[in-house]
């Protein structure tokens, strides 16, 4: 790769990484259909190569809410370990399945996602709090579907979380994006692996994406807490569609 594209791809992966940082999400949600319309890859290409600037996005941006909001050591495990043993599972179908039918299987995804959040915005919903509504083991029970679901899309399972833990667990937006991360770190992790050892990663292009993610993913998590909680969901919810969008360009 020539010296010109070495830095812009640097200075895509500062853009995507404030974005994972702002979202608690790695950046990933947003690069796999940067990926795959600028460049072309395919879907678990595209998938594979953003998990290699999402692991050590994460794991910063983890460290980073940890340090504003602590996390539960418990709480962070419950999430951590089933979502590990589901991941597994998921990437190990992803890489087999047609790319056509996976990418429109995420548009899907995506899209069901966003309504789901604008459908807790119209709705009244008890004030979030800084206790969890139900008894933290039923985090476990998060984990697993969420690294399921992460593992076969890529994207580590936190978009998943995030939502459920502030409708359902009564989290605040800022909380739920920190646990939301502890869920996604050993996840993406072996999601990665998985998805290397079956070709799916363009290193030559992940290594510059990564390098510019981890120097802006600290921006995006002081952004996230300075804006209003409203305000944070809906640009969360807005962003979910904006990748629907450009992933259904891509199909």
């Amino acid at each position: 790769m020539d010296p010109l594209a070495f830095t812009l791809n640097v200075l895509l992966g500062l853009l995507l990484g404030t974005i994972g940082g702002l979202f608690g999400i790695g950046g990933g949600l947003i690069a796999i259909p940067v990926l795959g319309v600028m460049f072309g890859l395919d879907q678990q290409l595209a998938q594979g190569t953003a998990l290699v600037m999402v692991v050590p996005n994460v794991l910063l941006a983890l460290w980073r809410y940890h340090q504003r909001n602590r996390i539960e050591l418990r709480h962070a495990l419950a999430l951590a370990v089933s979502s590990f043993l589901f991941a597994l599972l998921g990437a190990g179908w992803a890489v087999n399945l047609d790319a056509g039918f996976m990418r429109l299987a995420f548009v899907g995804f995506l899209v069901a996602l966003a309504f789901y959040n604008l459908l807790r915005m119209c709705l009244h919903t008890p004030v979030a709090g800084g206790e969890l509504r139900h008894p933290w083991p039923w985090l476990a029970v998060l984990g697993s579907g969420s690294g399921l679901l992460g593992g076969l899309f890529g994207v580590g399972g936190a978009v998943i979380a995030t939502p459920i833990l502030t409708s359902v667990f009564g989290t605040t937006q800022v909380v739920a994006q920190g646990l939301s991360l502890a869920l996604a770190a050993p996840s993406t992790g072996v999601t990665l692996a998985t998805y290397a050892l079956h070709g799916h990663v363009d290193w030559r292009l992940a290594v510059p994406l990564a390098i510019g993610g981890l120097l802006s993913i600290s921006w995006g998590v002081r952004l996230a807490h300075a804006l209003p909680e409203r305000l944070l969901r809906i640009l969360f919810t807005a962003f979910l569609l904006l990748c629907a969008l450009l992933l259904g360009l891509k199909a």
